[in-house]
C-alpha cells in the first residue's frame, strides 16, 4: 500500500504545471500536456517519473521533448530523480488532444484532427474534386483539398483553401489501431 503524503501532491501538482509549460518545438503554441502526449505522473520520495506517449513513433521531435521535460522537472522536483520515458501503451490518439489544444493548433493555422467529418480518411486521387474537406483554420471554409498527404512532418498533410486561397496543414487523424471501416472497436 502506497501511502501519499501532503508534499508528494503538492510536488505532483508542481510537476502537472512544469510539463504545461513544455511545448512541442514542431507546434510550438501547444503544450505537450495540450497534446495529451503526457500518460503518467509518479511522484516519490525518491524520483518523478513521468510517461510520455509519441504521436508518431519516427517523430524527429522526441529527443528534444525528453530533454526540454526533464529541464522542466528538475525545477520541480525537490533534488528527487527525474526520469521521462516514451512509452506505447496506450497508443497516443488525437482524441487524446485537449480544447485549448485544438484552439492552439488553430491559431496557429494547423487543422486540428476530426474537423474533417467522421470516419477513416481518405487520399482522394484527384484532390480538385469538390467534397466537403478538412475545416480551413483561416477563414473556416470547407472549400478545401488535400493537396498533399505528406505534410512537412509525419503527423500533417497540406491542404488548399478554394475560398480564401491559403495553403494549410491539418493533423492526420490517428485512431486506435483496431479501427477499420465500418467496424466496432474491441470491448475494453
Amino acid at each position: 500500500m502506497v501511502i501519499r503524503t501532503g508534499e508528494d501532491e503538492r510536488v505532483e501538482r508542481d510537476v502537472w504545471a512544469a510539463l504545461a509549460g513544455v511545448h512541442d518545438p514542431e507546434i510550438p503554441p501547444c503544450s505537450i500536456t495540450d497534446l495529451g502526449i503526457v500518460e503518467g505522473v509518479r511522484v516519490s520520495d525518491e524520483a518523478v517519473e513521468v510517461d510520455l506517449l509519441p504521436t508518431f513513433a519516427g517523430c524527429p521531435a522526441l529527443d528534444v521533448i525528453r530533454q526540454d521535460a526533464e529541464a522542466a522537472l528538475r525545477a520541480v522536483a525537490d533534488e528527487r530523480d527525474v526520469r521521462v520515458r516514451f512509452v506505447f501503451t496506450p497508443p497516443w490518439t488525437s482524441a487524446r488532444i485537449t480544447e485549448a489544444g485544438r484552439r492552439a493548433l488553430t491559431a496557429y493555422g494547423v487543422t486540428p484532427p476530426g474537423e474533417s467529418g467522421k470516419g477513416p480518411v481518405l487520399v482522394p486521387l484527384a484532390s480538385l474534386s469538390r467534397s466537403e474537406g478538412t475545416r480551413c483554420p483561416f477563414c473556416g471554409s470547407r472549400d478545401t483539398a488535400l493537396e498533399s498527404a505528406f505534410g512537412p512532418t509525419l503527423c500533417r498533410a497540406t491542404h488548399y483553401c478554394r475560398a480564401c486561397r491559403n495553403p494549410f496543414e491539418a493533423f492526420k487523424p490517428k485512431t486506435s489501431p483496431h479501427a477499420s471501416i465500418g467496424a466496432p472497436l474491441p470491448p475494453a
